[in-house]
């Protein structure tokens, strides 16, 4: 499981200085946006339009809320060993929806964050799933610039032509957009590592895809 800095340095560096400290670490990188500090109180802010990733019928029993990031090893892992039989099993059947939030650790995770919503809700899924399956090579690609280009490579892989992806790489609205959000979700839930589950309003760490079913097996059954 990835740790999430404590809330304190959360704010210190992802509110204070964070969307500036995703974007400098090692300089800047050609076709990605620079976004600029934001607010510590996140009012300068605008997150309404972000949309939440969803899967599953709207009316599902059982709610599941993934953070995760797309740079944390354990959130690969629980995308290949437990996503995919929850998907197939209650996801899929309707009786629960998933929601998968975005946490990020570094520029990296963002940026690919960015590269898996260019495609929208219908892509989503999709993408991402690739990313966490390929997370070992393109998060080793190299230097930052190298980073930047397995992940288009990954958006041309999934149907999005290269006029597409710069555009939403070099959205700086969305990249402060996502970054707030992330801040504002992650205080509300107490998220502080990854992969973090809220099952029907209640907070748990990683756990077995054995462990998750018999937990949702009980909560159906309520």
């Amino acid at each position: 499981m990835k740790r999430i800095l404590p809330l304190v340095a959360v704010v210190v560096l992802a509110v204070a200085g964070g969307a500036y400290w995703l974007n400098t670490q090692q300089g800047p990188v050609a076709g990605v946006t620079q976004i600029e500090p934001v607010s510590s109180d996140g009012a300068d802010v605008d997150t309404s339009g972000v949309v939440e990733m969803v899967m599953g019928a709207e009316d599902a029993k059982v709610t599941i809320i993934e953070y995760a990031s797309f740079t944390c090893p354990h959130c690969a892992s629980f995308h290949s060993q437990v996503l995919k039989p929850l998907k197939a099993e209650f996801v899929d059947t309707g009786k629960v929806k998933f929601i998968f939030r975005d946490v990020y650790f570094d520029r990296f995770g963002l940026w690919a964050s960015m590269v898996a919503r260019c495609g929208g809700q219908e892509k989503f899924f999709g993408i991402a799933d690739i990313l966490m399956s390929t997370q070992a090579e393109w998060s080793r690609a190299g230097d930052p610039t190298a980073i930047a280009g397995a992940l288009r490579k990954t958006g041309r892989l999934a149907g999005l032509d290269d006029d597409t992806l710069q555009a939403c790489l070099q959205d700086e609205d969305k990249a402060k957009a996502l970054v707030g959000w992330y801040q504002e979700n992650a205080a509300a839930d107490d998220v502080n590592a990854t992969p973090t589950l809220i099952i029907d309003g209640e907070k748990y760490s990683n756990m077995s895809y054995a462990a998750l079913k018999e937990l949702i097996e009980e909560k159906l059954a309520e």
